[in-house]
């Protein structure tokens, strides 16, 4: 670690890095990504969003690992808020999954954006997003609603996962879909993050928005030994009202018959989808909740 890291992180704040060489002169997309010890998938991640973004701007937690240098290197990286101080109260655990994203937010306006997609590292999306945001249908919204499901692990299907793609991996997916707002217009002032523990933004009630495209979601379906660091993570970090407790009774339980639900698993595909559960944020195009 070099002398001015050294400092930064005895007086635990974070320091941002920008890579103005990498900058486009316009940007229709530009990427949110909250990221920490993500070294085993992050450089297939990275590939996965530059097919859709013009840009990558990164929230480094407290990586241990290689994250950080592998992001910092990649050619669509236009800057990463690097923290170098890991939280471990339960209070600040939860305010950073929102103040990360803030900041991160924040940041990217500066860029002038088009439009803000926030993902996960461990999220593959299904669908042509790039060109879907050039047409007439997507100039008259304020946000678009991606359906997220849960891969798992089967006893058929429990290899883990040691590099390459990671769109596609796993072969069973829960039903349960999460319709989360990770796609939205920069110049909309009145979306923005706020309150503790959120992974989309508000938006306002006049906002115009809709469901759209997939979600591949990896985090529970990696490995058997990431599914047991899970465990522990929400176990030790997160409410136990909320999370922790959950958490906890599902150590030892990586390989799944049924999902975390007790509902059937699916193929990736249109089985998958008529057979989906919505437990969370379903929006049609008035902004309307059903």
């Amino acid at each position: 670690m070099d002398l001015l890291n050294f400092i930064y992180k005895k007086l635990e704040k974070t320091r941002v890095y920008r890579y103005p060489s990498r900058v486009p002169s316009k940007i229709k997309l530009i990427v949110l990504l909250r990221i920490r010890n993500e070294e085993l998938i992050i450089r297939d991640t990275l590939e996965h969003l530059s097919s859709i973004a013009d840009a990558i701007i990164c929230y480094d937690d407290a990586s241990t690992d290689k994250t950080f240098e592998i992001v910092s290197k990649h050619p669509k990286t236009i800057a990463v808020i690097r923290n170098f101080n890991w939280a471990t109260k339960i209070e600040e655990r939860l305010e950073s999954e929102t103040n990360h994203r803030k900041l991160l937010h924040e940041l990217a306006l500066e860029y002038n954006p088009e439009w803000i997609l926030c993902a996960d590292a461990d999220e593959r999306y299904i669908g042509d997003i790039r060109t879907y945001l050039e047409t007439e249908e997507a100039s008259s919204l304020d946000y678009i609603r991606i359906r997220l499901f849960d891969a798992y692990i089967t006893p058929e299907d429990n290899e883990p996962y040691s590099g390459g793609p990671l769109a596609y991996f796993r072969k069973y997916f829960g039903p349960e879909c999460r319709n989360i707002i990770m796609l939205w217009r920069a110049s909309n002032q009145n979306i923005f993050y706020k309150g503790s523990d959120s992974r989309e933004p508000v938006v306002p009630e006049s906002a115009v928005g809709m469901v759209h495209f997939y979600c591949q979601h990896y985090g529970k379906s990696l490995s058997i030994q990431h599914w047991e660091e899970t465990c522990n993570y929400y176990s030790q970090y997160f409410p136990k009202e909320t999370y922790g407790q959950k958490w906890e009774a599902r150590k030892g339980k990586a390989v799944h018959t049924l999902s975390d639900f007790d509902r059937p698993l699916y193929p990736w595909g249109q089985e998958l989808f008529m057979n989906s559960v919505i437990i969370h944020g379903y929006m049609d195009r008035s902004g309307d909740q059903k």
